[in-house]
């Protein structure tokens, strides 16, 4: 990266990211092709100056609007996850929120659709993605848990917000044989699913472990 801004400094350094880096496989994160685009990813650049110093840590951080950018280990798991049966040619993201995970998520799949309710959250993360040369992704300022019908159907879709439950919505823009990650619960109690399509009316879901989220909310903020 020739911007030194990208490169970082100190707690934004390479050498940081590499120890979150080994932090996340030891925790069980396997898939090197996720571990080394997070290890390229400049995550410091997704929040506010204030907390660059924090960016490495495996802690989730708030980016405004009562939105957080996701803990690295999450951002991995889901990633992961998602990509567990093999490469993905179209995937939606619902939630860009600061453009981190969309950034994790990009040079691993073919397209990337990615919606947003907050525009100027948006706003942020369309500069960003394009800061770090990210070319493969569309975004739509919308209500998530609408998805994105037109450009329907997805291998894969990814939801950085909790609803309580899963969307027959996204669930039906699921191609055959799609995958979809998504947090589901109430603010107290929230797990991580895995549905899968495995025909035009069958569904399966596993459960992949406990999370919290901040909670899928209907309608846009301009």
């Amino acid at each position: 990266m020739n911007d030194p801004q990208l490169r970082g400094i100190g707690m934004t350094s390479q050498r940081t990211r590499d120890r979150l880096v080994n932090r996340l496989r030891d925790q069980g994160i396997l898939d090197e092709r996720v571990l080394d685009v997070m290890r390229q990813t400049p995550r410091h650049i997704f929040i506010d100056e204030a907390l660059s110093h924090r960016a490495y840590e495996d802690t989730a951080l708030p980016i405004g609007f009562n939105q957080t950018i996701s803990q690295p280990f999450i951002v991995a798991r889901m990633t992961e996850s998602l990509l567990a049966e093999g490469p993905l040619k179209r995937v939606l993201e619902v939630g860009t929120g600061s453009g981190y995970q969309t950034s994790i998520l990009a040079p691993l799949v073919g397209e990337l659709f990615s919606v947003e309710r907050i525009r100027p959250l948006q706003e942020k993360a369309r500069e960003r993605l394009k800061r770090i040369g990210l070319k493969n992704i569309q975004l739509k300022h919308t209500d998530g848990g609408m998805g994105w019908s037109s450009k329907a159907p997805f291998d894969g879709i990814l939801a950085a917000c909790a609803p309580e439950e899963v969307p027959e919505e996204l669930k039906q823009q699921l191609a055959i044989g799609g995958r979809l990650i998504i947090p589901v619960g109430g603010s107290e109690n929230q797990e991580l699913k895995l549905v899968v399509r495995l025909s035009e009316d069958e569904f399966t879901t596993d459960v992949l472990e406990c999370v919290k989220f901040v909670p899928l909310l209907s309608g846009t903020i301009r």
